[in-house]
């Protein structure tokens, strides 16, 4: 008889889904926090804004790209679209050199980059701020995505904002005799401050970490 009593109040138990378990925890809030809670949804037009960004991006990628193909091929109006949005300057007649098609990669690396850091920042701080994705068992979860947290996001925001002033500062070099001094040394002092920037910002994420962590008690 016990165990008839035990194997239906299993069954029972089983048959509650997790949304029927979502309804009745919600439904113990009271509203005030409630509401404030829902405020996390306010950030869902900044990340759709961002993903149009990106989608700018994609395009602007796919012109400078068809433009350095046509420039390879002849074409002198592409030629002068791409040293224009390059900014390289010399006094020869503008050509397809080693210095140009450079530069140009380099630019559709930095593009690539900050598609990167946008991606990042969409889906991260979508699962840390907003809301659950529940990929866990997706295929084509990314790796990073599995222990993110606001910590774990913020290091690898400042690793990617330094790959990407790595990128700008070398274009500069590379094409260094169109710039002044004095924007030479900006640029290398912005980006040692982003060098210092990062290691500030893991060595409070490792020291917070470090302090998270129980003490093991002796005796």
């Amino acid at each position: 008889m016990h165990r008839r009593i035990e194997f239906r109040s299993f069954s029972l138990i089983s048959h509650i889904s997790a949304t029927d378990l979502d309804r009745a925890v919600t439904r113990r809030i009271p509203l005030v926090p409630r509401l404030i809670f829902a405020t996390r949804w306010l950030q869902l037009p900044l990340y759709v804004g961002l993903i149009l960004a990106q989608a700018v991006y994609v395009y602007h990628f796919w012109v400078e790209l068809v433009h350095l193909i046509q420039a390879a091929f002849g074409d002198q109006a592409a030629l002068n679209l791409l040293i224009k949005s390059i900014g390289y300057v010399s006094s020869a007649t503008p050509e397809l050199n080693e210095t140009v098609i450079m530069l140009v990669v380099l630019a559709l690396i930095d593009v690539v980059m900050i598609s990167n850091l946008l991606i990042m920042v969409i889906i991260g701080g979508y699962e840390t701020f907003v809301s659950r994705m529940y990929l866990e068992h997706h295929p084509d979860q990314p790796e990073w995505l599995s222990h993110v947290n606001a910590s774990v996001l913020k290091v690898k925001l400042a690793t990617a904002i330094i790959g990407i002033g790595s990128i700008n500062l070398l274009k500069t070099f590379i094409n260094a005799a169109n710039y002044e001094p004095k924007v030479l040394i900006a640029e290398t002092v912005i980006h040692v401050t982003f060098l210092l920037s990062a290691m500030a910002v893991a060595g409070t994420d490792r020291l917070m970490i470090g302090a998270g962590k129980p003490t093991r008690e002796h005796g």
